[in-house]
């Protein structure tokens, strides 16, 4: 599957030198719903769980136990054939959610699909945050057919390998790890993203996204 991301996207002077520290944290870039957004897609575009994902246009019924409320979802995704509602948002905008109290405690609507909020914390809780950015990363890396042949080749012939190995096959890319991760980003290609980067990571073929005619 593959997602397009959505992007838009003073400091005081004291007496005192600020510290290193500081100066950092008073230059971070602010979380925005639109930087959240497009790390949720890359999210679901890497995980096999992912069967789906389509942006929400029918309003949905809650029984918030005060009354039916209607509410328009960010997303709508499915994993293992049950489709899921999501909201994206910043924790300034959670705080005035009309959804807030109702998906502490787990909710879903008045057709049986589950909702949650997810916000900068658990979209971009480690280590998964850094492990998908490494893996986008080598979104653009070119791989030769060649290449393409033998990582997918000893995959189907040994299921599940580490990292390491895997890349051993690469012979006319010059980062053997790149190579592979790029056919992750393809959607050819399981990695655990809930992991950090190792030798040992296990990738293994992901089930194609289309049916393929040849049966191959």
């Amino acid at each position: 599957m593959s997602a397009q991301a959505i992007l838009d996207l003073p400091v005081r002077r004291s007496g005192r030198r600020p510290s290193s520290r500081r100066t950092q944290r008073s230059q971070a870039t602010p979380v925005t719903r639109n930087g959240l957004i497009a790390d949720f897609l890359a999210i679901c575009e890497l995980d096999p769980e992912v069967e789906a994902l389509r942006a929400q246009a029918e309003t949905a019924e809650f029984d918030v136990g005060d009354g039916i409320i209607g509410h328009v979802a960010d997303f709508e995704i499915v994993r293992d054939g049950t489709p899921h509602l999501v909201d994206v948002v910043t924790d300034d905008d959670l705080i005035n959610h009309p959804m807030r109290a109702a998906a502490l405690h787990g909710i879903a609507s008045a057709d049986g699909r589950p909702f949650v909020i997810e916000t900068a914390a658990s979209i971009r809780a480690e280590p998964r945050f850094t492990t998908v950015r490494l893996i986008m990363a080598c979104k653009r890396t070119p791989v030769t057919a060649g290449d393409r042949v033998r990582i997918l080749h000893q995959l189907d012939e040994s299921g599940a390998m580490r990292l390491v190995d895997c890349a051993s096959a690469v012979m006319n890319t010059a980062d053997g790890v790149a190579a592979v991760l790029a056919l992750a980003c393809e959607g050819l290609i399981a990695v655990d993203i809930s992991r950090p980067i190792l030798p040992e990571t296990q990738v293994r073929r992901r089930r194609l996204p289309y049916s393929d005619p040849f049966g191959f």
